[in-house]
């Protein structure tokens, strides 16, 4: 006997998840990946913010070029090349950082960021169409759950295997002479090689699984029951407003999560300590996805929790600007829980009435990922010139404004006929 529809949508569900928990697993490994390079390579505070610029620039870059591949293979194969590409980006960072060779590793990055804009093009419009699109935030969060628990475990993992004792690290290279410099922080470097080598090996094995798998290949067209009107996605304004409101929330959410370190760095809380912080923020965040889960639709709208968080962002930011120290960092990973279900809700209301514009609306929203390049860059510049909670609220404020502004009005801007 063949599987009930809702057992095989429970089974693609599941398999999805997988794949939201890998990629939030590489993801999040970037704020601690900070204080790794400005050690191993000797950087200052803006070269080892290039770590998330390049690597959330690369969504910017290839999102359009995956859609054009998504075309032409399916979201299924899609989603498989993505996982290999990964699989070539992680060892790639790991050789380069052995080599201490930084353009080289920041080029694994980039890569690793490639084949994460194939897999998210795929992923994420594949899970708002498998079911109601009045669900589909309720469908996100389970993904969010995957990509949070994954998101609190990588900087564990990688403290444990890579960051463990720092500090006393740093007073030793600090101590000793060229020659003892150069082998101390060649062994530091060395440490993320196996690490990134095993990961390689899973998921270029998962890659492979995938094409296997019991997934259905969905395309397109199954994202409505009618097509899009038009043939251009100038027609429909409310997808460039999501694209943007995309922009504003990852710089926000890589604010929280991966620049959490750096801004309890500044008050002068120990490396050992603030290697920790991104997964504070995730846990934060994976307590908003539980939430939104339970909640949406069952009590409120996507729409109206998408208000509610911006609202919750702005005041937690404030919050963070007139505290100190651990109350203030605790107010920044507070974050995690307002901008938790934000990529949830925006997501389906930009590609809500696309039909078969879906995939190339994908793309738009995953290159508005690139917010994680430009945000961080800019905190990481300006508080070289700026007190540094003073540039946090001033760049976060912004963008909490304009989701709340997508949330209210700009998802429902009607089409152009």
């Amino acid at each position: 006997m063949s599987a009930s529809p809702a057992t095989r949508q429970t089974t693609s569900i599941a398999i999805v998840g997988a794949l939201f928990f890998i990629f939030g697993f590489v993801t999040w490994l970037n704020g601690p990946l900070i204080g790794f390079v400005q050690l191993a390579f000797e950087l200052s505070v803006v070269k080892a913010f290039l770590v998330t610029f390049v690597f959330y620039l690369s969504y910017f870059v290839f999102a359009l070029p995956a859609s054009a591949i998504l075309d032409r293979t399916g979201m299924k194969k899609g989603m498989a090349l993505g996982l290999l590409v990964m699989a070539v980006g992680a060892a790639t960072f790991g050789e380069f950082c052995v080599r201490r060779w930084y353009p080289g590793a920041l080029g694994g990055l980039f890569v690793i960021g490639a084949g994460l804009a194939v897999l998210q093009t795929a992923s994420n419009p594949y899970i708002s169409i498998l079911g109601p699109i009045e669900s589909a935030a309720q469908r996100i969060a389970v993904m969010g759950i995957c990509n949070k628990v994954a998101g609190i475990l990588a900087p564990l993992v990688l403290g444990a295997l890579v960051l463990h004792g720092m500090d006393n690290l740093s007073e030793q290279v600090a101590a000793a002479d060229a020659a003892g410099k150069a082998a101390l922080l060649d062994e530091f470097a060395a440490r993320v090689h196996l690490p990134y080598l095993v990961m390689a090996g899973v998921l270029a094995v998962l890659g492979i699984a995938i094409l296997f798998s019991p997934l259905p290949d969905l395309r397109s067209e199954q994202g409505s029951k009618a097509d899009a009107g038009g043939d251009s996605l100038f027609n429909y304004p409310h997808v460039w407003l999501g694209a943007l409101a995309i922009f504003v929330y990852v710089g926000a959410e890589v604010m929280a999560g991966d620049a959490i370190g750096t801004y309890g760095h500044s008050f002068g809380l120990p490396v050992d300590q603030t290697k920790f912080l991104t997964s504070a923020t995730l846990t934060a965040m994976l307590l908003g996805y539980i939430v939104g889960f339970v909640a949406i639709p069952r009590f409120i709208s996507q729409q109206s929790y998408l208000v509610w968080s911006a609202v919750l962002g702005v005041l937690l930011t404030i919050g963070a600007y007139l505290t100190k120290g651990y109350v203030s960092v605790a107010f920044v990973a507070a974050l995690g829980f307002a901008n938790a279900m934000m990529w949830p809700a925006i997501f389906p209301l930009a590609i809500h009435g696309l039909g078969k514009l879906i995939e190339r609306g994908s793309a738009l929203l995953i290159m508005g990922i690139a917010g994680g390049a430009i945000v961080p860059q800019l905190f990481a510049l300006l508080k070289e010139r700026m007190d540094f909670q003073l540039v946090f609220m001033l760049l976060m404020v912004p963008c909490y404004l304009y989701i709340l502004y997508f949330a209210a009005r700009g998802h429902s801007v009607p089409p152009r006929r």
